[in-house]
């Protein structure tokens, strides 16, 4: 109901009922439309504002949402190692960070296509591009693997905390992948039924989660190396801000049946 002043009056109870309501929504609160094209999905979900909710009756469910938060994240952070990389002379250590921020990018694009699917025809499409999102992140990842092995030569290997994590994240990153290809494509040659692999979706969604934030730490990791602290100068807190904004966007989406809770 309008005011004089034109403004929509909102019920004191209304207002109450928002003052803890996150930023970015609740987890889970955006969802796909039926009529929405598969690519809005990276950039809408709910975020909410103050003002909106004076100045409406309804809330808004903004254009640039939580996968916009993501979104920001994500190239800030390939913005940072790109500049960062391609202001030192080229040698053969210079494509690992590239191909691995590059593939990073590529994953949170995949994943935020997926999150706020609903319907099955919205799932199925969702599922292709993120199957072949995730498959040129896989080669990008692996090559970015190759070449660093390469370029240590007969020097020690995974000495360091980020060659440690960065082990720990290609496995996670491949057996990741070989599952979800297995659960969706392979059911019944692998697992036996499809029933079987449908069962395993959860904790293929719950580890795909955790293996953001294990790229996330291995990241902030590579600005501790000797290298970039004496040479590339990449900021620690410039990749931990970009890490922040890709954990919150990806995070703010993550729908909890989805994940059997």
């Amino acid at each position: 109901m309008a005011s004089a002043t034109g403004i929509p009056e909102i019920h004191p109870a209304t207002i109450e009922a928002r003052d803890d309501e996150p930023l970015l929504g609740r987890p889970g609160d955006v969802t796909q439309k039926p009529d929405e094209r598969i690519y809005r999905n990276l950039f809408t979900g709910e975020c909410e504002s103050v003002v909106t909710v004076l100045l409406t009756e309804s809330p808004l469910t903004s254009d640039l949402g939580t996968a916009s938060v993501a979104q920001a994240g994500i190239w800030i952070l390939a913005a940072l190692v790109w500049q960062g990389i391609l202001s030192q002379p080229l040698i053969l250590f210079t494509p690992h960070p590239l191909l691995g921020v590059s593939a990073l990018l590529l994953q949170v694009q995949a994943a935020l296509i997926l999150q706020p699917t609903a319907t099955p025809e919205q799932k199925r499409a969702g599922t292709r591009i993120h199957y072949i999102l995730q498959l040129l992140s896989v080669t990008l990842f692996v090559s970015a693997f190759v070449i660093i092995e390469v370029n240590k030569g007969s020097h020690p290997h995974f000495v360091s905390p980020h060659g440690i994590l960065g082990l720990t994240t290609y496995i996670a990153i491949v057996l990741q992948a070989l599952v979800g290809i297995i659960q969706y494509f392979l059911p019944v040659t692998v697992l036996g039924s499809i029933d079987a692999g449908k069962r395993i979706y959860k904790y293929h969604r719950w580890s795909g989660y955790v293996l953001l934030l294990l790229e996330m730490a291995t990241v902030v990791a590579a600005t501790q190396t000797t290298f970039n602290v004496n040479v590339i100068h990449i900021s620690l807190w410039g990749v931990l801000f970009a890490a922040f904004l890709i954990l919150a966007g990806v995070g703010a989406r993550i729908k909890k049946h989805k994940m059997g809770l």
